[in-house]
């Protein structure tokens, strides 16, 4: 399929922000002082741990927010490693605050806004989560819209999630472009029948799931190709 064909008929391009925008092991990797070698360990626990309490809570119908399970996801992940660090555990949750981006997402959204295409975050994140990393990586002026699970009070890959995209921009979901660097996240917006390009940066294999990325990049630098932009 020629790449160009996704340029006509996308109305918007949506983000997940987790591991697409912003690199989950920042906040690990900002405390090396602290954590030495069990940096990518914490890193990886942590990040299972979120994911796998979001799908969890959804199943059980008992939502929290967010920053209540990443901090659970924490707390977890630094008994695992034997890690009994109050002050460790409050810096950590701060810098969760304000990740850094990856390199190319600020020339990557500036591209796509300069050709007038519309950008918006879809996350599980609270709303005061995702203020926090828009503002703190200076994004507000690159995204049309950003939005949070929150008033569904369920995580995805529940259907209702994607809808809220459909929703907040006006557009079928065939018109709208969605990115993720999570796999399950992916197929989950392709089932939904979003046009999904995953952005698999880990070089991770294909989920055994209902819902096919139509494309895969290892980059959102590669997206504005794919979009003709």
């Amino acid at each position: 399929m020629p790449a160009t064909r996704l340029k006509d008929d996308i109305g918007a391009c949506v983000f997940d922000a987790y591991g697409t925008l912003f690199d989950v092991a920042a906040a690990a990797v900002r405390c090396q002082d602290a954590l030495g070698d069990q940096v990518q360990p914490l890193a990886a626990v942590w990040r299972t741990k979120q994911l796998e309490y979001t799908w969890l809570r959804s199943l059980m119908g008992e939502f929290a927010d967010f920053w209540h399970v990443t901090g659970q996801a924490l707390d977890y992940a630094m008994e695992t490693l034997d890690l009994d660090d109050a002050a460790l555990r409050t810096r950590l949750m701060e810098l969760y605050l304000r990740l850094d981006t990856f390199p190319e997402v600020r020339d990557t959204l500036a591209t796509l806004t300069g050709a007038g295409v519309k950008t918006a975050v879809l996350s599980n994140a609270s709303v005061t989560m995702l203020t926090a990393a828009v503002k703190s990586a200076e994004l507000e002026d690159l995204l049309d819209a950003v939005i949070s699970v929150d008033p569904l009070r369920i995580y995805k890959p529940h259907p209702s999630v994607y809808q809220l995209a459909v929703d907040t921009l006006i557009l079928p979901p065939e018109r709208i472009c969605f990115m993720s660097s999570n796999a399950w996240d992916a197929a989950g917006a392709a089932h939904f029948g979003f046009r999904v390009v995953w952005v698999n940066r880990y070089g991770q294999k294909a989920e055994r799931l209902p819902g096919t990325p139509e494309f895969e990049i290892t980059s959102l630098a590669d997206l504005p190709a794919l979009l003709g932009v």
